[in-house]
């Protein structure tokens, strides 16, 4: 249920109400627009009345959101949210590419990329320390050391950092990661998104392979629900019968997701294409379909990387990238 206020509401009146909620034993959470108050009651809202809440006076509409998602609705939020990496903005017309390679292997090897996709204008270093595999045999990642190299590519460039968790045990080697990464197998890993949800620190949410957008938007109200609304949805293909690409690339996601919620829209092209070839043309369909930013898989030697190579942009191919990405920004459709 939202509750749209009048113009300019009185604040001891809107403190009034909001206690009120409480007393009822749901949630309010209040949002300030550039145009209308908007008051969003989480919880069972059997208990209120709609129509004494309309009776007062300084209350315009109520509603009732339809949608089993609530915090990350638009109803609930109609501005777009804007998220704070270290001073990189993410969201709400502000545009981000995150880059780096799919497993951190080396020092060398994560700070010469880091250096690299810098100097092309990316502003989050990505790098994964635990990496799920479909093999047990494939490489699985540094695990704690990995985060310990990313640290220390951000320590040499300034970049925040955004690297991947696969388990809830896993939070305490997070601490210094700006942004925490949640792969498409572990979208519906419904505890660790609780204890995510604990945190005060950006989370990047894949979309699973299978998985419809009402899922990925409950998934991130997980998170949402236990108080952390920092959360960017990442669009990272879903798996189909075509075999030409390594997943289908769902690049409507863009549009319907901004029209349901006001999270970020981050798009994936490495994974969705599984083919450098083919992480270009549809990096720039992401951006001109407005997505608030794009995550891409940047090795300095693709062909002897230990992980997703064949996906893997050398950093002359993201610099190219990214002066066409700048190009076609000022275009973009939101």
């Amino acid at each position: 249920m939202i509750v749209i206020l009048k113009k300019n509401p009185d604040k001891n009146q809107m403190d009034s109400l909001t206690n009120w909620f409480r007393s009822l034993g749901v949630e309010p959470h209040v949002s300030v627009g550039s145009h209308q108050t908007i008051i969003g009651l989480v919880g069972d809202t059997s208990r209120v009345d709609m129509d004494v809440i309309r009776a007062m006076d300084i209350v315009e509409d109520v509603r009732r959101i339809q949608e089993p998602f609530k915090n990350a609705n638009r109803k609930f939020h109609p501005e777009d949210t804007v998220i704070d990496v270290g001073g990189v903005k993410i969201g709400g017309g502000h545009f981000a590419v995150m880059a780096g390679p799919c497993s951190v292997e080396s020092e060398e090897q994560i700070c010469a990329v880091a250096q690299a996709v810098k100097a092309s204008g990316a502003q989050v270093l990505r790098g994964g320390a635990f990496k799920p595999r479909t093999s047990p045999y494939a490489f699985q990642g540094l695990h704690g050391d990995g985060i310990k190299l990313l640290l220390r590519a951000k320590e040499l460039t300034g970049l925040p950092i955004v690297s991947e968790i696969m388990d809830a045990s896993h939070i305490p080697l997070f601490e210094d990661v700006d942004i925490i990464q949640v792969g498409a197998r572990n979208m519906q890993n419904f505890e660790l998104l609780k204890q995510l949800g604990q945190l005060r620190k950006p989370v990047l949410l894949k979309r699973g392979l299978a998985n419809t957008l009402q899922e990925l938007l409950m998934s991130a109200e997980y998170i949402m629900a236990g108080g952390n609304d920092q959360v960017m949805l990442c669009e990272r293909g879903i798996r189909t019968f075509e075999t030409y690409t390594r997943n289908t690339l769902d690049l409507s996601a863009i549009p319907v997701l901004h029209s349901l919620s006001h999270l970020p829209v981050i798009i994936d092209p490495s994974h969705a294409t599984g083919s450098a070839k083919l992480v270009q043309p549809m990096a720039l369909a992401a951006t001109a379909a407005g997505a608030d930013g794009l995550i891409i898989e940047v090795h300095n030697d693709p062909a002897h990387a230990l992980c997703d190579g064949p996906q893997s942009l050398t950093p002359a191919d993201f610099d190219t990238l990214m002066h066409k990405v700048e190009a076609i920004r000022p275009y973009a459709e939101r």
